[in-house]
Order: C-alpha cells, then sequence, then structure tokens
C-alpha cells in the first residue's frame, strides 16, 4: 500500500517541486490548498504525515485532531517549529521532524538584496522612473565599503552573509551565545557584546532563533542604543522585533531604513493574494507606508535550489520514520 501524505498550505510551487523529489520517493501526497487547523485536520485521516509550513496551525488543538485522525507524524517543509505545540505532540505520541537546512545562500543573499536596496533607494528609484521621473532627490545612499555590519547570530546563513559582506569590504562584528572564535578569525570578523554592536553598526542583520531568550529583542530599549540612521534587517523570525517600538523607531529617526522578510503577525497575509482587501492589520498598514521600509513575504527562502532541498529532505524525513530508521531532523518537547 502506497504512504499517504496528507500535505497543507500547498501552492503551484510546491507541488512542482515535491512532486519531482516524489519521484524517487513514491508516497502518496494529497494536497489540500487550506492550512492546517484543528477542523482541517480530518482531511489527514489515515495519513502517516501531515506536511505543513511556517503559517499552519499546529497547537494542541490540532494535534489532538491529528492524533484522532490516526496521525503519527507531523513534517515540517521548513526549519522553524514555533508554530508547533511540541509538549502536545509528545502528549499525544506525534513525532515532528523539520528541515534544519536547506539553502543558506537563498537566505544571506536576500538579506543582502534588502540591504543594498534600502541603501541605494531601489524600490523608490524603480516606481519614479516607471513614472518618468529621473531626478535623484532622496535617493542617495552610501559605500558599503567600510562601513560596520552586525550580525546577530552566527548560524550557517550569517556566516555566508559575513563572507559577503566581507567582499564588500565592511568591518562585520558578530554575537552569539555560543561564538565560534576559530570561524571569526578565518572570516575576518570580531565578536563583540551585544550592546557594543548595536552602538558601532551601520547596519544591524538578525539570523539567530525565535526562543523565550531572543522574542522581542529588539524593543524601545534596544533601538535606543542602536547607532542613529541603522538600517534594520530581518530575514528571520518576526518576533525577534517588537514592531511597534521599531513603528517609534522610524517615526523618531533612530531607524534610518528596515527590510523585513518576516513579521510578527504574518500568519494572516503572508503567501496570500490581498492585493482586492483592505488590509485590516494597523500595524502592517503602518509599516507599509514608509517609504524607507521594504516587506518582502517571507521568501528569503524561495528559490529553486531551496525548494529542492526542502522537497528532498522532508520525504526523506518521512520515510525514516515509516521505515522505523532514527530521524536525523526529528524536534522534542516534554510529556
Amino acid at each position: 500500500m502506497t504512504t499517504k501524505i496528507a500535505f497543507f498550505g500547498a501552492k503551484p510551487y510546491d507541488r512542482e517541486s515535491f512532486d519531482q523529489a516524489n519521484e524517487v520517493f513514491g508516497f502518496d501526497i494529497r494536497y489540500y490548498k487550506g492550512h492546517l487547523t484543528e477542523e482541517s485536520a480530518v482531511l489527514a485521516k489515515g495519513a502517516a504525515a501531515a506536511c505543513i509550513f511556517v503559517n499552519d496551525t499546529a497547537d494542541a488543538a490540532a494535534i489532538r485532531a491529528l492524533k484522532e485522525q490516526g496521525v503519527p507524524l507531523i513534517a515540517l517543509r521548513c526549519a522553524g517549529f514555533n508554530n508547533v505545540d511540541l509538549d502536545a505532540a509528545a502528549r499525544n505520541g506525534i513525532a515532528v521532524v523539520r528541515v534544519p537546512a536547506y539553502s543558506p545562500y537563498a537566505v544571506a543573499e536576500h538579506a543582502v538584496a534588502l540591504m543594498l536596496a534600502l541603501n541605494r533607494k531601489i524600490h523608490r528609484a524603480y516606481w519614479r522612473t516607471r513614472d518618468g521621473n529621473f531626478s535623484l532627490h532622496g535617493l542617495m545612499g552610501f559605500d558599503m565599503h567600510g562601513k560596520t555590519a552586525g550580525i546577530v547570530g552566527t548560524g550557517k546563513i550569517a556566516r555566508i552573509l559575513i563572507r559577503i559582506l566581507r567582499g564588500f569590504g565592511m568591518e562585520v562584528l558578530g554575537y552569539d551565545l555560543y561564538p565560534d572564535e576559530r570561524f571569526a578569525r578565518e572570516a575576518g570578523m570580531t565578536y563583540v557584546p551585544l550592546d557594543e554592536l548595536y552602538e558601532r553598526s551601520d547596519i544591524v542583520s538578525l539570523h539567530c532563533p525565535l526562543t523565550e531568550q531572543t522574542r522581542y529583542m529588539i524593543d524601545e530599549e534596544s533601538i535606543g542604543r542602536m547607532k542613529p540612521g541603522v538600517i534594520l534587517i530581518n530575514t528571520g523570525r518576526g518576533q525577534l522585533i517588537r514592531t511597534n517600538a521599531l513603528i517609534e523607531g522610524l517615526k523618531e529617526k533612530r531607524i534610518g531604513a528596515a527590510g523585513l522578510d518576516v513579521y510578527e503577525e504574518e500568519g494572516e497575509y503572508f503567501y496570500e493574494d490581498k492585493s482586492d482587501k483592505i488590509i485590516d492589520d494597523d500595524t502592517l498598514a503602518r509599516l507599509l507606508s514608509f517609504n524607507n521600509v521594504i516587506v518582502t513575504s517571507h521568501q528569503g527562502f524561495f528559490t529553486r535550489e531551496a525548494l529542492a532541498n526542502i522537497a528532498e529532505t522532508t520525504l526523506a524525513n518521512i520515510r525514516d520514520f515509516t521505515d522505523g530508521k532514527t530521524l536525523a531532523n526529528e524536534v522534542k518537547g516534554s510529556k
């Protein structure tokens, strides 16, 4: 019997990458446009796995519903798992696996794209010239060469970003709970305390995981310690930044520009076409009103190479589970 997989939140690009990868695995993938919720969990009845993404809801209620449908595995097709109640999964005997790495180049390069676009006002120039306005007023940027970038978190993505920025001739400061001094020497960067990173950096880019310690680490206090006019980049998790504090920082000119690939309340909007509706999230609407803010739709991962890696790793995780093998990419809670 072919192993059934319930695939939630399916987009056309998901189907393309997973169908191609599935030629090797031979699973019966059932694609559903809707997201996983307590109500939609019935669609997974009899499936060996529920395959979900960052904007699916795997809270305690949804997990209980999956258990009632006989689903033994939640397979995340992403690295983050903060949308999954791991303790509830453990209590209900449901294993959880993820994709810890896909293409770190994709996210690092997207962070650089945001930096360059904000610094050189590419987004503003694009709209001006389409309207026949070729003036340079308000478009001045600065040389990246010789400036200082502060990188918070120095994992796989950040290390690629650091090497790219060093290629620009930037000084790079790093902060990490577990600094790797050998890497720092090889890459030509320096670990410093977080306060010093804020004070010295012309650009601050966030690449740390979302934990209780890092949740809203960018708030009124931390923004107040940053160099005036700093460019703030977040391609990690939305809740690393307290958005209302960011808005105040932008209004007070403490923050010179912000590039956000994530937003703390993105679930209702990101990956969906809302162009024919009014945005009723006042905070998001306010962010979008700033001409020195670029918001992208959590697309840092979105390259052909990354999608192929995600599909292959996700299906391999499911195969390992069904074959009773050790789950190298399992994340666990406590019962």
